[in-house]
């Protein structure tokens, strides 16, 4: 019989024996296309080591890489010319299993921006955390490049580009194929879960919007990143003491994921009692053209509802009244909390962090842009410029950093701890829809696992070594959210924990027996 174990610790050591990160991504890619079970097994054991690698930061230099990597097919590249064949595509007895689907365009991936069929990398390593944090079984999970073609120069003139050769589209043709595309999906599987990924601003709510209410979808680029940073926020407050009705929040970003961010907490102001307009006047968004305040042009729908009101900006004192940057927001607006969403690597610069800290005794402050080369700023550098006060979530991993004299590993505020236990909620009820409610018992499930519950000193977020257990909170929190709202009829509330539980995963070895033989 194979002793898996000793697979592990060989395959462990092939794996530490590379020079590169990259190299570490294609190694275990290789595994992942030739032995399933024990890539599993290898990610599930050795998650802490192996999570940077398969997912952000080096899922970002293998979404760059991905062509010249490429060596086995993985997921469904759905590409503009084959729009009519989508049907058939899908039809295939190979994918009769599909329960959740991971979607890109590939045009806004992490902060990078477009890298066309590279993209496909997000979707591969979004749902091989599915599987090795929620226990999604891998047999139901298909990743799906929605191939509209790409405004990257290097793809298109790289001779070993495995996408579609033409400038991307967009418009009318751009959402035909779309809709084509979610159709055929709902209609080949009527209860599947789909999860938009890295699509960019110009098309992320929009989508959201159009199909959230007739498929069970998420966009986690808007959802999950808010979750995680509502989540870590409301952990947070047990260390200062500053309630969530008191909070003021700056966020640097104002697209998509700033946005959603923004939404969620709002959300949780109110649930905290504060009137709903009190609430969004507590949202300073600011983005490429400085605050974003009513009258502006170019505002997006979904930027609307956390414009500041010019009149009540008329006492700032600013360095430019018509771009009011965000250290002027900083010193007027005096915000509690700093989230960056922006890819723009060391805007959190000295004078903002110092800033931040001179107007609260601890500053939260979470970089939250992915990769680890776009962060707002390095934990290292927060922590120096705050005295050590700073409060500090990164989106990426990064390495400890010295507190006290001692080492401390940094949060990663990342959707690593959201979208497993979402996906994994949703499945286990059979929920026809995902909501912004679930999205809040999912973040307010993680704040409840915070260790700084019991400990101010301790860290916000569990270690991810505690992924699993972190999904199997939130999902059972989503699943009687999908409950009380009337969402799933297949499983009764008291039943939902051991719905979850059994739908759980594990990679193990099956036995294998000659065909025509008994027992």
């Amino acid at each position: 019989m194979v002793n898996i174990g000793d697979q592990l610790a060989r395959r462990l050591q092939a794996f530490r024996e590379f020079h590169t990160d990259l190299e570490r991504y294609a190694f275990l890619r290789d595994l992942q296309d030739t032995n399933e079970t024990l890539f599993y097994a290898l990610l599930g054991q050795n998650v802490e080591e192996l999570l940077p690698i398969v997912y952000t930061p080096t899922v970002g230099a293998g979404c760059k890489s991905f062509s010249r990597l490429f060596r086995k097919p993985r997921g469904l590249f759905l590409s503009m010319p084959h729009r009519h064949h989508i049907k058939q595509i899908l039809a295939n007895p190979l994918f009769d299993k599909t329960e959740v689907v991971v979607a890109t365009d590939g045009e806004r991936i992490l902060g990078l921006g477009d890298q066309g069929a590279g993209g496909m990398g997000i979707p591969i390593g979004k749902l091989a955390l599915y599987t090795a944090c929620g226990g999604i079984d891998p047999a139901t999970a298909l990743p799906i490049l929605l191939d509209v073609g790409t405004d990257n120069e290097d793809n298109l003139k790289d001779p070993l580009y495995v996408g579609w050769r033409h400038a991307r589209v967009r418009g009318a043709e751009y959402d035909s194929f779309i809709e084509e595309f979610v159709a055929a999906l709902a209609e080949r599987w009527p209860h599947v879960m789909l999860q938009w990924e890295d699509f960019a601003k110009s098309n992320a709510t929009r989508l959201l919007d159009r199909y959230r209410d007739r498929v069970c979808t998420f966009n986690d680029d808007i959802q999950g990143t808010a979750a995680v940073a509502t989540g870590a926020l409301l952990a947070a407050i047990n260390v200062t003491g500053v309630p969530m009705r008191e909070q003021r929040i700056a966020i640097f970003g104002g697209g998509s994921a700033g946005c959603g961010i923004a939404s969620l907490l709002m959300s949780a102001m109110i649930d905290a009692g504060l009137d709903p307009q009190d609430a969004a006047r507590r949202f300073y968004l600011v983005d490429k053209d400085g605050l974003l305040i009513d009258g502006m042009s170019d505002i997006a729908p979904f930027q609307q509802p956390f414009l500041q009101p010019r009149s009540g900006l008329s006492g700032w004192n600013t360095g430019n009244p018509n771009r009011i940057s965000l250290l002027d927001v900083i010193y007027n607006a005096k915000p509690t909390a700093l989230i960056g969403v922006s890819a723009q690597t060391g805007a959190f610069n000295e004078s903002v962090v110092r800033a931040m800290a001179k107007h609260n005794k601890r500053p939260i402050i979470f970089p939250l842009s992915n990769p680890s080369s776009c962060a707002e700023a390095t934990p290292a550098d927060i922590e120096r410029w705050s005295e050590g006060r700073a409060i500090i979530g990164a989106g990426s991993p990064f390495p400890p950093i010295v507190r006290n004299g001692q080492p401390f590993s940094v949060d990663q505020s990342n959707n690593s701890y959201i979208f497993p236990g979402v996906g994994l909620g949703a499945i286990a009820t059979h929920a026809k829809r995902i909501t912004d409610r679930m999205f809040m018992a999912a973040a307010k499930a993680l704040a409840e696992l915070s260790p700084a519950r019991a400990n101010p000193e301790a860290n916000l977020l569990p270690r991810v070594t505690q992924l699993r257990e972190v999904a199997i909170a939130v999902a059972i929190a989503v699943g009687k959210q999908a409950h009380a709202e009337g969402l799933t009829s297949e499983v009764e509330a008291d039943g939902i924990e051991a719905a979850v539980r059994a739908k759980m995963w594990t990679p193990h070895y099956l036995p294998y027996r000659r065909a025509g033989t008994k027992g």
